[in-house]
């Protein structure tokens, strides 16, 4: 980096700030625009985008429909790159204007959810699954808010300047490069010795695999090779592990706008949907 910069005494928001999410980011909340979500006919009504906080929660749905769970949801897309988060409806769920959200209708009142990791402790403790029980609980939620801490140095810092800033410079990079290694070195001594994040495969799993999981199996940033992420080979283990279930790679494809047409399922709003609905099926 040549150019100094000296910050002004009152920062002030340019629209036109470069970046590949500048066209759609802005320094206050609230709805931009007048805009419905729609809602289908099951219990969960989930509006989101695969994003790795998106595949956290739909990862625990297609996880509890395969246990045995009443959990079946509609999955509605929401296309963040072209602001439907600002939408009035949207922002009624989560006043944050992020995704995941949910609305859980199974009881007398509608419930908003927002945040993912407060989607997946609500799924979790209304099923009574994935969260286990005793001294493997605080271990579990030591986890699950040790990955909503750390993440979004792994996103906003790292995935930001290595993937999306509009320049490649050097000194965030290497800062959040720095901090993304620490973290999966803690993730791989941890996994040294222990088979899942806290006991049992957890809640805490899904939510961390959403991110380092798919950190080092090459699907984030195209920094794989970058982060030297074969040197984890615990953290490897792990992930190839979840990667490997089948209600894992089901819940990857929803709401999943990117990659092979065959996984991607823009839609999710019957388990038959993963068989016939998918991209490469009905075109678009």
């Amino acid at each position: 980096m040549t150019d100094t910069y000296t910050p002004p005494k009152v920062w002030t928001w340019e629209a036109d700030s470069g970046g590949t999410f500048a066209s759609i980011n802005r320094p206050i909340a609230g709805a931009t625009h007048d805009a419905e979500l729609p809602v289908g006919a099951h219990p969960f009504q989930l509006y989101s985008l695969a994003t790795p906080n998106g595949v956290k929660v739909t990862v625990l749905l297609e996880e509890l429909l395969a246990a045995g769970h009443d959990a079946e949801y509609d999955a509605w897309l929401i296309r963040i790159n072209e602001g439907a988060q600002f939408g009035s409806g949207f922002v009624a769920v989560n006043p944050n204007s992020k995704i995941p959200a949910l609305m859980d209708r199974s009881g007398a009142e509608p419930l908003r959810v927002f945040e993912s990791a407060s989607i997946l402790l609500h799924l979790g403790e209304k099923f009574g699954a994935f969260i286990p029980e005793g001294r493997d609980r605080t271990e579990m939620m030591n986890w699950l808010f040790w990955q909503m801490g750390s993440a979004p140095y792994l996103g906003g810092g790292f995935g930001h300047f290595y993937a999306y800033a509009p320049e490649k410079w050097e000194y965030p990079i290497n800062r959040f490069a720095m901090e993304t290694k620490r973290q999966l070195d803690v993730l791989d001594r941890h996994l040294a010795e222990n088979e899942w994040m806290a006991g049992s495969y957890s809640i805490a799993d899904m939510a961390i695999w959403a991110w380092y999981g798919q950190l080092v199996l090459g699907r984030l940033y195209e920094a794989a090779e970058f982060l030297d992420v074969t040197s984890y080979t615990h953290v490897m283990r792990w992930a190839k592990t979840i990667d490997a279930r089948p209600a894992v790679q089901r819940g990857r494809m929803v709401n999943r706008v990117s990659g092979e047409p065959s996984t991607q399922l823009h839609e999710r709003h019957a388990a038959s949907d993963f068989d016939t609905q998918t991209q490469d099926k009905i075109g678009g």
